[in-house]
């Protein structure tokens, strides 16, 4: 029987992919879930499992091709009987366990389809509680600690600090014992393979990080890995692959070049995976003239950054705020409002509760431009830009214009802290239809941001400062007074909105902060 393979849908915002390469020809006998083509996205790169097992009877696109989501792409003619995977891939399941439970890499978000281990937080042997935190993952959208599924002693760690694993991907086992009685080595001594490599004994650490032997095997990586080879003059068979099934991830290239530059090989020690995660997982302490490579999440934002440049013509207005009566306020109110509400009373609340008034007054800050339309957002999810130590994140507060004085602030520190503690979930970093970004605990006087895509507009916050300030009165007399005040400048995309809108938008937001009269809780 005939079944249609078809383009998937790799995310909401995803319409259409490109075959970018066929993993079996026609004629050939595919395994269900066996990978049958890869595709690129502007969200991400995957490998497509077959639905079925059978014959690979036509192949209807082309490598190459971009196809709307749903395009039947190809036919298997489905078998009668299972037919088997080829054997060497029955060689990378994970190894079986007696008595104990698998930890996997989750799936973190519906666009999610593989993880890096920045860190172990426990060892071979050591005791876990059920959701204790057991490691760190980094992915495309979002650091997190993945807790135990279970309490019990983690008896084997299989995937090395730094490795990047497809979902599902066996990375540790808590309870029980190995077939082999290989537990513990990657936890216990030398980085091993991913879990995805087959079981071999241990061997020294020079021979693990050698450069792949490419006889008789396809280079697993993707569509962005081989460009970047190509424009660096690279052979991919002298970089190594930490990913699933030794897949050579845009992590390890950039590692491999910024170790040893474009057409070489790098010395195998600059390629262990523990010192990758040690430059994911924390900033990394640098001497002058040293190179080091980009971590997961500096990447990531460096693509957003050099994107919102290239989508947006950005424009910036700066305009001045007396923050005078918002600072008495918080004088007069901080200590009995954190005795009454449990949380602290910070400047936050009060810009985030302006924005979202002027934002209901002038829905097109709030817009996005997508495909040609003005899409104006039935909600006012703003996202607020957290600084940590490794990189930058904004986790958004979700239909603000719903919410209360206390409910922005009580959102706000909740987002805030499980940033830091990297607890936040994929769709807590998504939707944002405004950005407010806080760069005056720094100190700066005031800055120009970049827009956070898809949004129209980024309100930047610099520092609160006292200033002399001449003041008049009703009948025009002028005095001269010691007043606190604070620059905002707004970065918006003069696409949709025009410098009036922009700046009726400021007087809107500075008018409320000036004259502020609202009940904070």
């Amino acid at each position: 029987m005939p079944t249609d393979v078809v383009m998937p849908q790799m995310g909401e915002s995803i319409f259409e992919g490109t075959i970018t390469k066929w993993l079996k020809k026609a004629g050939d006998a595919v395994a269900k879930d066996e990978p049958l083509f890869e595709i690129s996205t502007d969200k991400v790169d995957a490998e497509i499992p077959s639905p079925v097992a059978g014959i690979l009877s036509e192949i209807k696109v082309a490598e190459g091709a971009t196809v709307g989501i749903n395009t039947v792409v190809a036919v298997v003619m489905e078998s009668g009987a299972p037919v088997s995977a080829p054997a060497a891939a029955a060689t990378l399941a994970p190894p079986q366990v007696a008595g104990g439970t698998e930890v996997v890499m989750p799936q973190m978000g519906e666009s999610i389809f593989e993880g890096t281990i920045t860190k172990w937080l426990k060892k071979v042997g050591d005791t876990v509680h059920k959701d204790e935190p057991l490691f760190e993952i980094s992915t495309d959208k979002v650091d997190a600690e993945i807790p135990s599924p279970v309490e019990g002693v983690l008896s084997e760690i299989k995937v090395a600090e730094g490795a990047t694993v497809q979902i599902n991907t066996v990375v540790a086992v808590i309870g029980g014992t190995t077939c082999g009685g290989a537990s513990g080595a990657v936890g216990a001594s030398a980085p091993a393979p991913a879990a995805s490599a087959p079981a071999t004994p241990a061997v020294p650490p020079q021979a693990e990080l050698a450069p792949p032997q490419v006889a008789g095997r396809r280079l697993r990586s993707s569509p962005l890995v081989r460009r970047i080879a190509k424009e660096n003059n690279l052979d991919l068979a002298q970089v190594a692959g930490t990913g699933s099934d030794g897949r050579i991830t845009k992590e390890d290239i950039l590692r491999h070049l910024s170790a040893s530059g474009p057409g070489s090989t790098a010395p195998a020690a600059t390629l262990a995976p523990p010192q990758a995660a040690k430059a994911q997982s924390a900033p990394p302490q640098v001497t002058a003239g040293q190179v080091v490579p980009l971590t997961k999440m500096r990447a990531i934002i460096a693509q957003r950054m050099v994107e919102s440049m290239q989508i947006s013509p950005h424009v910036h207005t700066v305009y001045k705020v007396d923050m005078t009566r918002i600072v008495r306020i918080r004088q007069r109110e901080k200590a009995k409002y954190e005795q009454r509400n449990g949380v602290k009373l910070t400047y936050m609340p009060f810009i985030a509760a302006a924005v979202v008034e002027a934002l209901g007054k002038f829905p097109i800050i709030n817009a996005s431009l997508i495909d040609g339309a003005i899409h104006y957002h039935a909600n006012i999810n703003l996202g607020i830009a957290v600084a940590l130590p490794w990189g930058l994140i904004v986790p958004v507060v979700k239909q603000a214009e719903e919410r209360s004085f206390l409910g922005l602030a009580r959102s706000i520190a909740d987002l805030a802290e499980r940033a830091r503690t990297k607890k936040l979930l994929p769709d807590e970093v998504a939707g944002n239809t405004f950005t407010l970004t806080n760069s005056g605990i720094f100190g700066d006087l005031f800055s120009t941001p970049i827009i956070n895509q898809p949004d129209s507009a980024i309100l930047a916050i610099s520092s609160l400062n006292k200033e002399a300030v001449v003041l008049t009165d009703d009948e025009g007399n002028d005095t001269i007074a010691i007043r606190s005040m604070q620059h905002f400048c707004l970065g918006f995309d003069h696409r949709t909105i025009d410098g009036a809108d922009a700046c009726r938008f400021m007087a809107e937001f500075k008018k409320t902060l000036e004259h502020w009269d609202k009940e904070i809780g």
